[in-house]
């Protein structure tokens, strides 16, 4: 049997203003000293991704090595996520990040949005 692919692909991410919108207004937050997540349940059966890395974060290298940091902790945790979910994840500007690390707090921010605590957690 062959085993499921890993790969991020474009369907998994959130792509539109109007989906970000959603997430943030009516998705559950929780944050931090790494990262502010929002997670929304939906419909579809699928795990999205939408990423808020703003300039304050740095030049646009810095920016990049960011997202591609987060992804690469959101696709080897898919199987670990709720199905049908969509995800919004914003680091904190000035927070050196590993993938252990970002992998970790994702893991902890999703246990926190899903019992419904909306309160900045430290």
């Amino acid at each position: 049997m062959a085993e499921p692919s890993l790969r991020l692909r474009p369907t998994m991410r959130l792509r539109t203003r109007a989906e970000f919108d959603r997430v943030l207004k009516n998705g559950r937050r929780a944050s931090d000293n790494r990262l502010t997540l929002w997670t929304l349940a939906t419909e579809g059966g699928g795990r999205r991704l939408g990423l808020i890395v703003g300039r304050r974060h740095g030049n646009a290298v810095r920016r990049n090595r960011l997202k591609r940091l987060i992804r690469e902790a959101f696709r080897l945790m898919r199987g670990d996520l709720p199905e049908a979910t969509d995800f919004v994840v914003s680091p904190i500007p000035g927070v050196e990040l590993t993938l252990a690390g970002v992998r970790e707090a994702i893991g902890l921010l999703v246990q926190r949005t899903r019992r419904g605590s909306r309160a900045k957690v430290r």
